[in-house]
């Protein structure tokens, strides 16, 4: 499919979302390169495997895999160079739809290397393009202006340089503002400054909940202590913490529950984050309950780890496992 032209300063916007819709904000999109080398050795020519280009970014990702669980929403990002020409390409390939604003730079290019030998994954990310103070207000312009306002407006990643660290923060006052429901997937600094400030729903790892809390490790019991915490502070309406391996844990202002994961072969981590969100946004956009949302999102988690690379869950697999997954009481 040939890509549609990027004019400077003007989104590229596809039509408006319907009713109950998703919108995805990704601030740091990357074109995701997925390769495999038999040993991963220093001060050698390591010859490849032909490599397999993706779209990537945490926003991006969960606009992928709803549209590979049946639903719809529109991804928007920026984009730059060659990079995100192909980028903009390989989403219109998979029919998700995009409002892709250029700026100046270069989308960035991640490396994704199996070796083969021991199975592990190296991931080289790189920062992304700096933006200008004239380029990463857009966005928040941009979706101000969406109509009708999304139902849920998913943000996801890290910030690209330049873009302040409240930019998140000023994301959820727009999305309050709008009456979107704003569920916000990052970490570090731009999680902390935007905790409090209107998300809906939170969804950190096990790893940044307790870098946001200066927490260390703790049993389940301590782990549901301090999520009860976030919601008594006004973090945000919904907790939903993700333990790996362990499924996770969701949390409101009535009670929490932990939910197991299925036993699954692991190929690949990446994007099990990013399909998790998928299918919870989804199922609540198609009115589900929350515990649904939740199951049917650990679901999704755990359908792609079994994928290898960067690959994302698959519609079969979800529905397969969605029985599967069930209360773990402590």
């Amino acid at each position: 499919m040939v890509a549609r032209p990027l004019t400077r300063g003007h989104p590229i916007v596809a039509s408006a979302p319907p009713m109950r819709s998703i919108v995805t904000l990704t601030m740091n999109p990357a074109l995701d390169a997925s390769t495999s080398v038999p040993y991963v050795l220093p001060d050698q020519k390591l010859r490849c495997a032909a490599p397999r280009y993706e779209p990537g970014g945490g926003g991006i990702n969960v606009a992928r895999a709803i549209r590979m669980l049946g639903g719809d929403a529109l991804a928007g990002f920026p984009v730059a160079g060659p990079a995100g020409e192909l980028l903009v390409r390989l989403l219109d390939g998979e029919g998700v739809r995009q409002a892709a604003i250029p700026v100046t730079g270069w989308t960035r290019e991640n490396v994704n290397v199996l070796e083969e030998v021991s199975g592990r994954q190296f991931r080289f990310c790189m920062p992304g393009p700096i933006l200008g103070e004239d380029e990463w207000p857009r966005f928040l312009e941009w979706i101000r202006q969406i109509r009708p306002p999304p139902a849920y407006l998913v943000a996801s990643g890290s910030l690209p340089p330049g873009v302040p660290v409240d930019f998140y923060a000023r994301v959820a006052t727009v999305a309050r503002e709008m009456g979107s429901r704003l569920i916000l997937d990052t970490s570090d600094v731009p999680l902390a400054r935007a905790v409090g400030k209107g998300v809906y729903l939170l969804k950190p790892s096990l790893r940044e909940f307790q870098a946001l809390l200066g927490e260390s490790e703790g049993d389940e019991c301590k782990i549901a202590r301090l999520a009860a915490s976030v919601l008594e502070r006004g973090w945000c309406e919904v907790l939903v913490l993700s333990l790996g391996a362990g499924g996770a844990l969701w949390a409101t202002a009535s009670g929490w529950e932990r939910l197991s994961t299925p036993a699954v072969p692991v190929k690949s981590s990446v994007g099990a984050g990013d399909s998790m969100v998928a299918g919870i946004v989804l199922s609540l956009a198609q009115g589900r309950p929350l515990r649904e949302a939740a199951r049917f999102g650990v679901a999704a988690g755990a359908a792609a780890v079994m994928n290898p690379g960067t690959a994302l869950c698959r519609r079969d697999d979800v529905d397969r496992l969605y029985p599967q997954v069930m209360n773990a009481p402590g």
